[in-house]
């Protein structure tokens, strides 16, 4: 596959939960790859580059600080993040700002069953992400198989079909969510 020709999954595979006063997106995806090769592309900065929304200044495979500065834009959009749970091939959990991405890996009898837990304070992002994740999840599947087409961001993701999925994700999730904007 090309990367022009790139069309995102079915919508799909998500909740939301009130924790609070925040909210955290549950997404859930099978992927065909075993828990070592996907916790590799959700730790190693050449593997991020593929298909994540940031570049990160570091493995994030181990605990402590880092720094992730968005992919897509001009380089000035830089957060500091804390790692605070790295359990190889297991849970990877850490701080973005405010937001708070745990990402579990359990092993199935084809690969990997991939949670990824997203907490934001404002509930209009939750199908915001949803998206977001949807594209770059499909992205880092396809670079797993050996057929990347590079990561899909911030306003090109409009041309691959982030604006329906937004749709898509606002009604599963039945919520009277926000006018879309890449996330």
């Amino acid at each position: 596959m090309n990367r022009k020709d790139y069309r995102p999954a079915p919508a799909g595979g998500v909740t939301a939960e009130k924790d609070g006063d925040r909210w955290t997106l549950v997404f859930v995806r099978e992927l065909a790859h075993p828990p070592r090769r996907v916790w590799s592309a959700l730790t190693d900065t050449a593997e991020l580059r593929g298909w994540a929304p940031f570049d990160a200044d570091r493995d994030l495979g181990r605990t402590g600080p880092a720094t992730l500065t968005m992919a897509g834009g001009d380089g000035s959009e830089v957060s500091q993040v804390v790692v605070r749970h790295a359990e190889p091939e297991r849970l990877l959990e850490y701080t973005w700002d405010q937001d708070v991405l745990r990402w579990e890996l359990e092993p199935t009898p084809t690969g990997t069953r991939l949670t990824l837990r997203h907490t934001v304070e404002d509930p209009e992002w939750i199908p915001r992400v949803a998206s977001g994740w949807h594209i770059c999840i499909d992205v880092a599947d396809l670079m797993l198989s050996g057929r990347a087409v590079g990561r899909i961001v911030g306003e090109e993701a409009k041309a691959h079909g982030w604006e329906d999925l937004h749709g898509a994700y606002a009604a599963l999730l039945g919520a009277p969510w926000s006018a879309p904007s890449p996330a």
